[in-house]
């Protein structure tokens, strides 16, 4: 159940993190994506040593994350097989996996710069579920089920957010990964009514 939870969250967020149709303003403040940039102790600030350990300074968004470095697995020798729920009942799950993300950045960080920092690094690296789902990424639709089932760890007995280490790295994202089956995508429709319900999706997104 926590695993299927965890894996949710990322279709919420893939929703956010598209790219807008239509030109930014010459006045924005976005910079050239890509490249190499170290976030180690950035700013001078302590809770920044080893950002770069868990993805890389290469890879801030986690877009290098590719099908060679999966290994696709069953749980418990079983085929995992989606089960549809109420559209409410997954936004509910939705809702409250967005907000413990919420309270994780502003109850254990407390740098505002740092918080930025790491909330976009979270939220730019969901988009590669969006180009998952889409099928563009030449990866299955699934999730890692063993860093999934570290979600029930995330809150202590006491209900405070825990502080003990899992012992993975974002390295380790795809070592067990679970392609749930059962959907309806089909190769020769899907691309177009998939890509039509993503622009129809973009297209309802308030621009802040």
């Amino acid at each position: 159940m926590f695993a299927k939870l965890a894996a949710s969250l990322f279709a919420l967020c893939a929703l956010t993190s598209g790219v807008v149709s239509k030109p930014l303003p010459a006045t924005t403040d976005l910079v050239v994506r890509g490249g190499s940039h170290s976030f180690n102790n950035y700013g001078g600030f302590s809770s920044m040593n080893n950002f770069d350990n868990f993805y890389g300074s290469s890879n801030f968004d986690n877009s290098q994350f590719s099908e060679s470095s999966i290994t696709v697995v069953k749980e418990q020798e079983t085929e995992v097989v989606c089960h549809s729920q109420s559209i409410e009942i997954i936004q509910q799950r939705l809702l409250v996996l967005q907000e413990m993300a919420k309270r994780i950045i502003t109850e254990q960080v407390c740098e505002v710069e740092t918080q930025t920092v790491v909330f976009e690094q979270f939220h730019s690296s969901l988009h590669g579920f969006s180009r998952d789902l889409r099928r563009f990424s030449g990866r299955g639709v699934g999730y890692d089920s063993n860093i999934a089932s570290h979600f029930s760890s995330i809150v202590s007995s006491d209900s405070s957010i825990s502080s003990n280490d899992f012992g993975f790295s974002g390295s380790d994202l795809g070592k067990s990964y679970v392609i749930p089956s059962g959907n309806n995508w089909d190769n020769s429709r899907s691309y177009g009514s998939v890509g039509n319900a993503y622009r129809a999706a973009r297209t309802a997104v308030t621009k802040f």
